[in-house]
Order: C-alpha cells, then sequence, then structure tokens
C-alpha cells in the first residue's frame, strides 16, 4: 500500500516474476570463477605439477569450511523444515555412519584428491600451503553466514547453479591432461555432479520464495554477487602465489 501523498510512479520498479529473478540469478554466472585465468589454466592442461597442487591444497581450506558455513545457517534457521533438508549437506562433507550406512564424505575425498596430486595428508591438513589471501576470503564468508539473515546465507550458496559445469571440465579433462594423477583421486568431482544438483533445487527454491519484491531480489543479486567475488579472489590468490602459465 502507497503512503499517503505519493504518488504510483515513486512505489519504484515491480517485483520481478520467479521466472524473471530465476533467469538474473543465473546471469551472475558470468562472474562464476570457471573463467578466471587459473581455472582456465587448470582445466585447459596448462598446469604444472607445482600449480595444481597448490589449488588442491588452498582449496582444502574452502572444503573444510563449507559445513562449518552449513551449520551457521542452520544454527540461524528458525524452520525446522529448511533444517531438515539443509542438514545433508554437513552429512555430504564431513561423512556419516548412519544405520549400517557409511560415507567418507567430501572432505574426505579431497583428501584422497590431494594424495593423487602427491600431496601429504599431513601437509594439507596442516594449512601450511593456504594463502593468507585465500584464508581471508573463506573467513569473510563463514562470517556472512553467520551474521547475516538465514536466507541471504541461504542465497549465498546458490554458486552451486554454475558447479556443475566446472566438475564436468575436470572429469573430462584432467584424465587428458594430467595423467600423473591417480584417476580414483577424482571422485570428489564426480559425487558432487548428483549433490550440487539437489543442493541447488532447495536452494534456489527458497530464495526465490523469499526473495518477492525488487529491494529483496536486488539485495539477493548482491550477496550472490559477493560469494562470486569470495571464489574469483581465491583464484586471484592463487594465481599471484603459483602464477599463471599461458
Amino acid at each position: 500500500m502507497l503512503k499517503e501523498g505519493r504518488h504510483p510512479a515513486d512505489a519504484g520498479p515491480p517485483a520481478w516474476t520467479r521466472a524473471e529473478f530465476e533467469a538474473q540469478l543465473r546471469e551472475r554466472g558470468k562472474s562464476y570463477h570457471i573463467h578466471h585465468p587459473f581455472n582456465v589454466m587448470l582445466n585447459t592442461g596448462k598446469a604444472t605439477p607445482e600449480q595444481v597442487r597448490g589449488w588442491v591444497a588452498n582449496r582444502f581450506y574452502y572444503q573444510i569450511a563449507i559445513p562449518i558455513k552449513d551449520a551457521a545457517v542452520l544454527s540461524n534457521c528458525p524452520d525446522a523444515t529448511v533444517r531438515r533438508g539443509w542438514v545433508q549437506r554437513i552429512l555430504d562433507h564431513d561423512g556419516f555412519e548412519l544405520g549400517g550406512v557409511k560415507d567418507a564424505g567430501g572432505i574426505e575425498a579431497w583428501l584422497r584428491l590431494a594424495q593423487a596430486v602427491g600431496l601429504g595428508r599431513d601437509e594439507v591438513q596442516d594449512l601450511r600451503h593456504v594463502t593468507p589471501a585465500v584464508r581471508f576470503a573463506v573467513d569473510a564468508y563463514v562470517d556472512f553466514a553467520r551474521r547475516a539473515p538465514w536466507q541471504e546465507a541461504v542465497c549465498s550458496s546458490l554458486t552451486e547453479l554454475f558447479a556443475p559445469e566446472i566438475h564436468k571440465q575436470r572429469l573430462a579433462t584432467w584424465p587428458e591432461h594430467y595423467g600423473w594423477i591417480e584417476p580414483e583421486g577424482l571422485s570428489y568431482f564426480r559425487n558432487r555432479l548428483g549433490q550440487a544438483r539437489r543442493d541447488v533445487e532447495q536452494g534456489l527454491s527458497i530464495t526465490l520464495d523469499h526473495f518477492t519484491t525488487r529491494p529483496l531480489q536486488e539485495r539477493a543479486l548482491e550477496v550472490l554477487q559477493f560469494k562470486l567475488d569470495i571464489l574469483w579472489a581465491m583464484n586471484d590468490a592463487m594465481a599471484t602465489r603459483y602464477g599463471v602459465t599461458s
């Protein structure tokens, strides 16, 4: 309802429809780090073993932060239905053993990737290779998830909209270009293809349901861009440390 004395033109632009809003969210994929020179180098077979190992070791810090971020979402969310769905993300990464079903989880899969590229588990887990800028970027993301409204933290996860393509690239190109990497080490990427699609369905549904006015929708785009910038900044940091082979 307009305030008294205001002209209808002052009400601001109307909200996008769900389809229009989703299209706006997906359009942000142009800023996804799949296009970063460091990632392009990795996926086109131009990276040296040192650069591949540097990427794996630094991204481990992001991997171990994901379940912490998701726990922050849960701690701020009063909706039990959302929590029941969201908790699966923590199990996906931390692993679980329930009712005779056991899954080592994504963090363990990443450690196996580290071993496959020639890194020791200890040197990855003690974070000795993590650059200060990567640490700062990841910590900023976790801090955002702790402090922001839970719906915004959910929205920030929608970089998963673009993740299946980057995993497909790695699965398609790494065995060809990096024959020295043990193939079983790539299981993390195979597992995430299905998990990311499931996670997108939940995160996108919550975002489309909650951000229903134009100001809220524009805020959602800002939040998604913030997360995209986090991932881009991580690649900037690794490019600075390890270089980019053209």
